[in-house]
């Protein structure tokens, strides 16, 4: 497939659908992914690391993903089987769907929470691996959250949320897996796409799952996740080319992501440290969770999250490279954002509140080096150069010699910042920060 390949090439019956990616998805750099399912009841893994550093078969047996509990408790001698074995009692895992309440979910309040934090684009999950639905999904049946649990078309109420906000929305569907649709052994890393559904009877489901999204909600964004049934690749009348035409149609300035099997998509995708190699290739987007898991993680502290600043760094780091960030966060089974996550996006919302000229509708400049002590990146906007520095004081910037003006630094208000040449370099009076995060101090092109 082509997610996490290195130069994929589209088959033929999918060459047709290639095209100039829209300017709003190069622009708008900064997303909010909402991974929320049945397993934010439990909502337990082990917090290992991030993916891309650890060995596959450790992965899956110590999974840190909260979202894939059904999986992992089905791995005989792993840590969350004892752990479901001994809260849980060993029930069935559709229990959580009756347990999962919305209570408390406001779709406004947290559209309001991303919106402040520089967000200009929302992905929340409609169908994760377990093959619970968030909207009453063809051929279903009550295994959706509009029949139990919440009772709540949750697409929907994101859906005008987002777009009442000003906000472009995307949807994230699980192509690849369904654990309840077919029964197949559970995944150990071993590896997982061998052990996927890619039969007729399974493209037809996700087929119309797939085509009811777009009908209904027509998402600017369609992320789709691991793979798509082989079935489908081919040309004809359940084909995914016959979902990208009228998807298209639906949708003329609407994106597919990397992750619907080999067959097309208009930005390419990496996850934590997995898929670096994609982040060099034309159009790209990271997503990570604000810890190691994508879905609420009870046992996660702290000492797992990134904080405001830190996601701020993720964020300069990945737009100065030319990418987009899709940033995660798991709301609990009531739909609140959990203290630790909902600081972060408040203090990236303070930092994105004087700063956020240095993310929106920039582009990459090349001519300057970043730099890891003192953490250096720079962003583009027209002939001004945006240097993002975390460090005060005097700092030395690695840019071409007489590249930038040293008079005209500025902080992004137009306060004036004392710079100098100095051995073919710019010297930087970087002022301490009043908003926890990096500096950013404009230059204007010599």
């Amino acid at each position: 497939m082509a997610m996490f390949t290195d130069a994929p090439q589209r088959p033929e019956l999918y060459r047709k659908f290639e095209r100039e990616v829209p300017q709003w998805y190069r622009d708008v750099k900064f997303g909010i992914f909402v991974h929320w399912g049945a397993y934010s009841v439990p909502a337990w893994a082990e917090p290992i690391g991030e993916l891309g550093t650890i060995d596959p078969h450790e992965w899956m047996k110590h999974n840190p993903y909260a979202e894939w509990y059904a999986n992992t408790i089905r791995l005989d001698g792993s840590p969350a089987q004892q752990h479901h074995t001994e809260v849980h009692g060993g029930k069935p895992y559709d229990e959580f769907l009756d347990e999962w309440s919305a209570s408390e979910f406001d779709p406004a309040d947290l559209v309001a929470l991303f919106r402040r934090a520089g967000a200009g684009y929302l992905v929340p999950t409609t169908k994760h691996h377990d093959g619970i639905t968030l909207w009453d999904a063809p051929g279903t049946g009550t295994r959706n959250t509009v029949a139990r649990g919440p009772r709540r078309d949750i697409v929907a109420e994101f859906a005008a949320a987002a777009r009442a906000a000003g906000m472009k929305f995307g949807t994230y569907y699980s192509g690849g897996l369904d654990w309840h649709f077919t029964d197949l052994a559970p995944h150990d890393g071993d590896p997982l796409l061998e052990n996927r559904p890619v039969d007729a009877a399974y493209n037809s489901y996700a087929f119309a799952h797939v085509a009811d999204l777009i009908a209904k909600y027509a998402p600017d964004v369609l992320w789709g996740d691991i793979e798509w049934p082989d079935a489908g690749k081919p040309d004809g009348p359940e084909s995914f080319a016959r979902i990208l035409e009228q998807y298209y149609a639906a949708v003329p300035d609407g994106v597919v992501n990397d992750r619907w099997g080999l067959t097309h998509w208009d930005f390419r995708t990496s996850e934590y440290q997995a898929g670096r190699d994609a982040e060099s290739q034309g159009v790209w987007e990271n997503c990570r969770g604000i810890g190691y898991s994508f879905g609420y993680n009870q046992v996660e502290d702290a000492s797992h999250y990134l904080d405001g600043p830190g996601a701020v760094r993720h964020l300069l780091d990945v737009v100065s490279r030319g990418g987009n960030f899709l940033l995660n966060v798991g709301p609990d089974e009531a739909g609140r954002i959990p203290e630790l996550q909902r600081r972060c996006l408040e203090q990236v919302g303070d930092w994105m509140e004087v700063n956020s000229s240095a993310v929106h509708g920039t582009t990459t400049w090349a001519e300057g080096s970043a730099a890891e002590d003192p953490w250096v990146r720079f962003t583009r906007s027209g002939d001004v150069v945006h240097a993002v520095v975390d460090a005060s004081g005097p700092v030395t910037l690695d840019v071409p010699a007489g590249a930038l003006s040293p008079a005209s630094a500025r902080l992004p208000d137009g306060t004036p910042v004392p710079a100098r040449e100095e051995d073919g370099r710019v010297v930087l009076e970087v002022p301490t920060t009043t908003v926890p995060g990096p500096v950013v101090v404009d230059l204007d092109l010599a």
